[in-house]
């Protein structure tokens, strides 16, 4: 018998997290047959995930083939065609794609596939990582809430789409199939999945589930910066071509609420030369509290007021990112 869900698990060099991974699949509860396909993306460190015992410790199903499978990329080709690589030998009637680094809950597979039992019509399903992290560092809990609030606090409700994001989402496997799959252009883990929630979405809404979790430890300051960066370069090429903002990765009030946030910045560096400076700081500075106003009272009601400041003036420094990666962006893309 076929299973239900084939869970793609692209790999590099990331042995400890997709051990953990698997492990937390092992514990999962309730969950329909399913099998894992880790695709190893060109790794060159000497453990590999079948150490962590793939075949010989994922639960078994009484009565329903298991065939768990690991596959290996000459070189590292990027997650995109990991994953697409990974869907050519999966069995299952749905897809799931797990980034490495997190962990599922004992009820993520099982809420996952109700949604698909009690409405036979959908065919895509989003998830959201939780926003508690082991570490005590501040950035790592800082982007947690930020991440958090983004989509159940401040999401765009009136969208009818939102982000397939591959830290935890499914789609039907014909329909992946039938749509391309990811954009193999792109050589590391950059707009990809925006790219494709787009093609999915001219023909079909995507489900957001927030009651189907993983849990995601995220990186220090620098590593997210240039993610930050990377992706407000890359993501402007889509906008040259649909000339238009959206709820999948740049809402109208998030463009506005990173350009207020630069304006901050520089209004704060002229008004020591220039009173000029000062009016304009103190204008910008209120229409930015006003458009982060859901986050600020967020990160009080979770970590307090001093947590709150900091992360105040960690958003002014990410928007600058966001901002340089957008205006090379569109000074690369803007004739496209």
């Amino acid at each position: 018998m076929k299973p239900f869900f084939s869970i793609i698990i692209p790999y590099h060099n990331s042995a400890e997290t997709t051990k953990r991974l698997l492990g937390s699949i092992q514990k999962s509860k309730k969950a329909p047959s399913y099998e894992v396909i880790i695709v190893d993306d060109g790794s060159t460190e000497s453990v590999i995930p079948a150490q962590a015992g793939i075949q010989s410790k994922q639960r078994w199903i009484p009565g329903q083939a298991r065939n768990d499978k690991i596959l290996r990329l000459p070189r590292n080709m990027g997650p995109a065609v990991a994953r697409n690589r990974g869907v050519n030998v999966a069995r299952g009637k749905f897809v799931v794609f797990a980034d490495s680094d997190v962990e599922f809950f004992p009820d993520t597979l099982a809420n996952l596939a109700k949604i698909y039992h009690e409405d036979p019509d959908v065919v895509a399903v989003t998830g959201v990582w939780v926003k508690e992290q082991r570490s005590k560092a501040f950035f790592p809990n800082y982007k947690a809430l930020r991440d958090w609030s983004y989509w159940i606090n401040e999401r765009d409700k009136s969208g009818y789409y939102f982000l397939f994001s591959t830290r935890i989402a499914s789609i039907k496997k014909t329909v992946f199939q039938r749509l391309g799959g990811f954009d193999e252009s792109y050589p590391a883990p950059l707009v990809e999945d925006i790219e494709l929630t787009y093609r999915i979405a001219r023909r079909y809404a995507i489900i957001f589930a927030p009651h189907v979790r993983v849990r995601h430890e995220f990186e220090s300051f620098w590593p997210v910066a240039k993610k930050y960066f990377l992706r407000a370069y890359y993501w402007t090429k889509l906008y040259a071509r649909r000339k238009k903002f959206d709820p999948v990765a740049t809402t109208i009030q998030e463009a506005l609420t990173t350009i207020s946030g630069v304006a901050v910045v520089f209004f704060l560096l002229m008004s020591l030369m220039s009173p000029i400076g000062r009016m304009g700081l103190m204008t910008s500075l209120l229409f930015h509290l006003f458009l982060t106003r859901k986050f600020l009272a967020f990160m009080v009601r979770e970590k307090g007021i001093v947590f709150a400041i900091k992360g105040f003036f960690m958003g002014l420094v990410l928007s600058c990112f966001i901002f340089a990666g957008a205006a090379m962006g569109r000074l690369k893309h803007t004739k496209l």
